[in-house]
C-alpha cells in the first residue's frame, strides 16, 4: 500500500439546497479509531438519504461525518486499534454513517465485508446500503418465507432491484409497482413475476388478482402517504407491511379497523441511526446467508449510472428525476 496522504478531496454540502450546493473541498484524511478502518474509496453509492441530507431534512447522527455518502467500496488503507477482521490492502465494501463522498472514509471494522470477486469495485460500492436495508426489512422484520408473495413498491429503485433478486433467490413470488414500461421490463428481467404500472393501474386490484384474491403476505413500502391505507387493502390476512421511506409524505388518514380485521403488522425502520452492534449483527447474518449468492454471481446490484466524484451534483440530479433504474454510483 502507498502511504496515506494527509489531505484529500471530498464533496461537502456548502449549505442546504439543490444539487448545486455539493461542492469539492479539501480536508484532512481522518485517522481510524478503535475498531475502525480507513478505506481508500474506489466507489461510493448515491442514495435517497444523501438527497434528503443535502436538502437539509436529514441531519447526520451525532458523531458521524457531516459529509454525505452512506456506502463505499475500496481498499483498507489503515487499521485502528482492535480491528482484526480485515487487513491492509483488502478490498472491502461497507455501510458508513456518513463521509462516503470522499477519497478516504472511516468505516467500522465489523460492518465492512470482503468484496467477492464476482463484483466490480463499482458494483461493490452500490451494494451495502441496499443489501442491509433489504435483508433487515424484508427478511428480519417482514419475515418473508419461501412460497409467500411480496409486493415491492418502487421496484426499479436501488432498493427495489435488490429486493426482487433476494426474494426470488429465497423462493418467494414478487410483484412490483413501477412508473413506466421500461421500468416494468427491467424488473421482470430481474425475476419479478408481475409488474404493475401505478400510473395506469390500481395496484390493490392488480396485486389481489395476481395472488388469486388473497393479496401479498409482505409489502415493502417507500411511499407512505395515501399508499398506507391502500397497503392495508392489498395485504393478505396476517400480512406484514414494512415502511422504509415516506416519499409520498409521513402523514396519512387510514382506516385502522382493517389492521384489526386482517391481523396486519405494520412496522418500519431506518438504518442510519441504528447502533454499531445492530449493524454488525446484520452484516454477520448477510455474510452467512447472502454472501454465497453474491459469490456465485446470482445476485448483483443493477447499475444505472456512474459519475466522477466531482460530478456528485449531476448524480443527485439524475436521482431526483426518478428516471434511474437501479443504482447510481460515484467513481474515484
Amino acid at each position: 500500500m502507498e502511504k496515506v496522504p494527509s489531505q484529500m478531496t471530498v464533496i461537502g454540502i456548502s449549505k442546504p439546497g439543490g444539487p448545486e450546493v455539493l461542492l469539492p473541498e479539501t480536508r484532512a484524511v481522518p485517522a481510524p479509531g478503535p475498531n475502525e478502518i480507513l478505506i481508500k474509496v474506489a466507489a461510493a453509492g448515491v442514495n435517497r438519504p444523501d438527497v434528503a441530507q443535502r436538502s437539509g431534512s436529514y441531519p447526520p447522527p451525532p458523531g458521524a461525518s457531516d459529509l454525505p455518502g452512506l456506502e463505499v467500496a475500496g481498499e483498507v488503507a489503515a487499521l485502528g486499534s482492535g480491528s482484526h477482521k480485515h487487513k491492509l490492502g483488502d478490498k472491502v465494501m461497507s455501510l458508513v454513517a456518513g463521509g462516503g463522498y470522499a477519497q478516504y472514509c472511516i468505516a467500522q471494522d465489523a460492518q465492512a465485508m470482503a468484496v467477492p470477486p464476482s463484483l466490480s469495485m463499482l458494483e461493490a460500492g452500490a451494494t451495502p446500503e441496499t443489501l442491509m436495508t433489504v435483508w433487515h426489512n424484508v427478511f428480519e422484520r417482514g419475515a418473508l418465507q419461501p412460497g409467500e408473495t411480496i409486493l415491492i413498491h418502487g421496484g426499479s429503485s436501488g432498493i427495489g432491484t435488490m429486493a426482487i433478486q433476494l426474494a426470488k433467490a429465497f423462493g418467494s413470488r414478487v410483484i412490483v409497482t413501477v412508473g413506466s414500461k421500461q421500468k416494468a421490463d427491467a424488473c421482470l428481467k430481474l425475476g419479478a413475476d408481475h409488474a404493475i404500472n401505478y400510473k395506469t393501474e390500481d395496484f390493490v386490484a392488480q396485486a389481489k388478482a395476481a395472488t388469486s384474491g388473497t393479496g401479498p403476505q409482505v409489502i415493502l413500502d417507500m411511499v407512505g402517504g395515501d399508499y398506507i391505507e391502500r397497503n392495508y387493502d392489498a395485504a393478505a390476512i396476517d400480512g406484514r407491511i414494512v415502511q422504509i421511506a415516506l416519499l409520498g409524505g409521513p402523514k396519512a388518514t387510514a382506516n385502522f379497523a382493517k389492521l384489526m380485521m386482517k391481523r396486519l403488522h405494520h412496522t418500519g425502520s431506518t438504518l442510519r441511526p441504528r447502533s454499531n452492534a445492530d449493524k454488525a449483527a446484520m452484516v454477520a447474518a448477510i455474510e452467512a446467508k447472502v454472501m454465497p449468492l453474491l459469490r456465485e454471481g446470482r445476485i448483483k446490484p443493477l447499475m444505472d449510472s456512474t459519475f466522477p466524484l466531482e460530478k456528485a451534483a449531476d448524480a443527485h440530479r439524475r436521482m431526483e428525476t426518478s428516471e434511474h433504474i437501479g443504482k447510481i454510483v460515484l467513481a474515484l
